[in-house]
C-alpha cells in the first residue's frame, strides 16, 4: 500500500501540517508572539519534512552527502513558497473577485489553496528527481 512515494509524501505533507499547526497553537498558548511561535513551528516542521521525505518517502540511500540534500531541499522549498506561491495566490485570487462574490477572505484562501496544489506538484518533482534521487552518475558523466 505505501510502495507508492506520491502516497508517502501526502502523508509526510499531512503529518507536517499538524506538526506545524500544533507547535503553532501551543507556542501562542504559552505566551509567545506570533512572528516567533511560527518561526519555531515552521522551523520543526521544515527539519521533520526534509527527515521525513528523505528516509521514508523518497528512501534515499546516502549517494549524496546529507549537507548537500539539505541544501538542495531548502532551495527547492523555499523557490515554492516564496517565488512561485505569492503570484499564483495574486492571480488566483483576483480571478476568483472578478467572477464572484466571495468576499476577500475566502478569495484569498482558494488563492492559497490553489498555490498550495502547485507548490506541492514542485516539491514532489524536484525533491524526487533532484534532491533525494537515489541515482549516480555514471562513468564520469554528470
Amino acid at each position: 500500500m505505501l510502495q507508492d512515494s506520491r502516497l508517502r509524501f501526502l502523508i509526510v505533507g499531512g503529518f507536517n501540517t499538524i506538526l506545524d499547526m500544533g507547535i503553532l497553537l501551543l507556542m501562542t498558548h504559552l505566551g509567545l508572539g506570533i512572528f516567533a511561535a511560527n518561526l519555531i513551528s515552521t522551523s520543526i516542521a521544515l527539519a521533520s519534512s526534509f527527515l521525513f521525505n528523505r528516509r521514508f518517502t523518497f528512501r534515499a540511500n546516502g549517494s549524496k552527502p546529507i549537507w548537500l540534500q539539505a541544501v538542495q531541499f531548502l532551495v527547492v522549498t523555499l523557490i515554492g513558497l516564496w517565488l512561485l506561491q505569492p503570484p499564483i495566490i495574486a492571480f488566483v485570487n483576483d480571478r476568483v473577485a472578478y467572477y464572484s462574490d466571495l468576499g476577500p477572505q475566502l478569495n484569498l484562501l482558494i488563492g492559497k489553496a490553489v498555490a498550495t496544489v502547485v507548490t506541492l506538484v514542485w516539491n514532489y518533482l524536484l525533491y524526487s528527481r533532484f534532491v533525494f534521487n537515489n541515482k549516480t552518475p555514471q562513468n564520469g558523466s554528470r
